[in-house]
């Protein structure tokens, strides 16, 4: 393996970091800024609507500019703009300010997403062997050491503002220490793309793209209303709530850890499958525990169960057509990430209506849709390894048991 392409990889587990960490830090000063603003559960739903705008209208402006320019500079520039920005939320005074303190971190935030999926992508070609899971576990750990931040901070007494700017200061130097090592020229279009572009999107990505909102809601959801639900619901402190989001994040890495293996071994469609069945068992025993050790263990089994579901989302969506994987990736991503933005919200308008704890219900419905749904992946997708193509027919045949002919 070069050196160079180690480095990229290393490099791509950086910015996952990087990316979680920030993303993680708002998560876990939620109740505080809620609290500093004050406004209710449903208004805080619409101003995380302002942040999915943002963050969207942020993925619309870094895919052109990852075709064109690569991700070599969109990828360290979105890292500084959203380590930058992570302090402005802090300072919001009234629903206004937070309003625009948010679009302007979400606009961020997407540039940052959108660019180190797309270097992940290449690398993991580079490699010709599944690392993505790798690199989305990666993200998950940004999450835990976020809550371990946010519940030092909040204990130490100290305000939003100070502590979500010395993170993104951070933020800013570990984007540049990090940037030469990305690979050069990635993400810029090769001959034929137009033409893959052209083809249409076949309706079976259209589906793929539906389960992956689902997925990606019920992920955002959980995001943006653990440590509220904590707090609130269970009446936890500020510093225990802050672990909701931890213990849900620490599940989803140490799925992402181990999808691969269990891929090869059981195959695409059973980990979707088992996957959304865990995540709804998870969700109900957090509408139902008793007590907080119920809860957090119902986090858990909710991260572990969703961890392994986009990946195999997405590797379906490239091999469903391998001269438009690209597209087709996009796609199920972009519909996925505006699952993930309207999960947040969704559940912030339903407590107009119901109790918090019971607007989850509406999670465990699309984790069951999800497990119904997981044939939609059919045949799962082959990844051979480089110098070993001599042994793909029997992992083909081992993956294939998996699916449901």
């Amino acid at each position: 393996m070069e050196r160079p392409l180690r480095a990229a990889r290393v490099a791509t587990y950086v910015y996952f970091v990087l990316c979680g960490t920030l993303t993680g830090t708002w998560v876990v000063h939620i109740p505080a800024i809620e609290e500093r603003v004050d406004i209710s559960h449903a208004t805080l739903g619409g101003l995380l609507v302002v942040l999915g705008v943002g963050a969207f209208a942020g993925m619309q402006v870094a895919g052109p500019l990852t075709d064109r320019l690569g991700t070599r500079t969109v990828v360290p520039a979105g890292g500084v703009l959203c380590g930058a920005t992570l302090f402005l939320p802090g300072l919001a005074q009234d629903p206004w300010t937070l309003a625009a303190a948010l679009l302007v971190f979400g606009f961020c935030n997407g540039c940052l997403d959108v660019g180190m999926n797309a270097h992940a992508v290449h690398v993991e070609k580079a490699y010709g062997r599944p690392v993505m899971s790798g690199f989305h576990a990666t993200f998950s750990v940004g999450g835990v050491l976020a809550a371990l931040a946010g519940a030092g901070a909040a204990g130490a007494g100290l305000s939003p503002a100070p502590s979500m700017a010395a993170m993104g200061v951070a933020g800013v130097v570990v984007a540049l220490v990090s940037a030469r090592a990305l690979l050069p020229a990635v993400g810029r279009p090769r001959r034929g793309a137009a033409t893959g572009e052209r083809r249409g999107t076949p309706g079976r990505v259209w589906l793929l793209a539906g389960l992956a909102l689902m997925v990606m809601l019920c992920e955002g959801a959980a995001n943006d209303w653990s440590a509220l639900h904590l707090k609130d619901v269970m009446g936890a402190s500020a510093t225990t709530a802050a672990f909701a989001y931890g213990t849900f994040a620490a599940a989803m890495t140490l799925g992402r850890l181990l999808a691969d293996r269990l891929v090869l071994r059981f195959g695409a469609v059973a980990i979707l499958r088992y996957g959304g069945s865990v995540a709804a068992v998870g969700i109900t025993l957090v509408i139902v525990g008793p007590w907080t050790g119920a809860v957090f263990t119902g986090w858990a089994l909710f991260g572990l169960g969703l961890s392994g579901c986009i990946p195999q989302l997405f590797s379906a969506a490239g091999h469903t057509d391998p001269s438009a994987a690209g597209a087709n990736v996009s796609r199920v991503a972009g519909l996925g990430y505006v699952g993930m933005l309207a999960g947040p919200a969704v559940i912030g308008w339903l407590t107009h209506l119901v109790s918090l704890d019971h607007a989850f219900v509406l999670l465990a419905l699309l984790c069951v849709t999800t497990a119904v749904g997981a044939r939609v992946l059919r045949t799962d997708p082959v990844v051979v390894r480089r110098g070993e193509r001599a042994a793909a027919d029997g992992t083909r045949e081992h993956e294939t048991a998996g699916s449901p002919h």
